[in-house]
């Protein structure tokens, strides 16, 4: 297979309250070279429990773990970060998720995007950052 799935799931045991039934998974190699990962939240990855709600320095940095972990378990690193996009639901987030990004992709200079949003998939969810890296030679 030229794709490698990281932690593959479906949306049924992820959002039992919602009528879905998706295959994703939470992060791509693409021809063991690039990793794609799905937006990222203040989730445990185990549990499925959401984290830190209302908090939304708390929910990056959780969101950040989660980004580093998953990193890992591709081959890779936060020092191969090479596109982030975040999501808010309150510019007022900003600063605070801002603060608390920086210090996980401090020297790394990624490419960002950020987006203000009315929601994500979970009311109590209030930052969502999906991120790309390479796998180093």
């Amino acid at each position: 297979m030229a794709h490698k799935r990281l932690r593959p799931f479906n949306t049924k045991a992820t959002y039992p309250e919602q009528n879905l039934d998706n295959d994703l998974s939470q992060g791509v190699v693409a021809k063991g070279t690039t990793v794609f990962l799905r937006g990222q939240v203040s989730q445990d990855l185990e549990t499925r429990e959401c984290l830190h709600i209302g908090d939304p320095g708390a929910q990056t940095a959780k969101t950040m773990e989660n980004i580093q972990m998953l990193l890992e378990e591709a081959g890779s690193d936060m020092s191969h970060l090479c596109r982030i996009v975040v999501y808010v639901t309150d510019i007022r987030y900003r600063e605070a998720v801002y603060q608390e990004m920086g210090k996980w992709i401090k020297g790394v200079h990624p490419c960002s995007t950020g987006i203000v949003v009315p929601a994500l998939a979970r009311p109590e969810w209030v930052v969502e950052i999906e991120a790309t890296a390479v796998i180093p030679d």
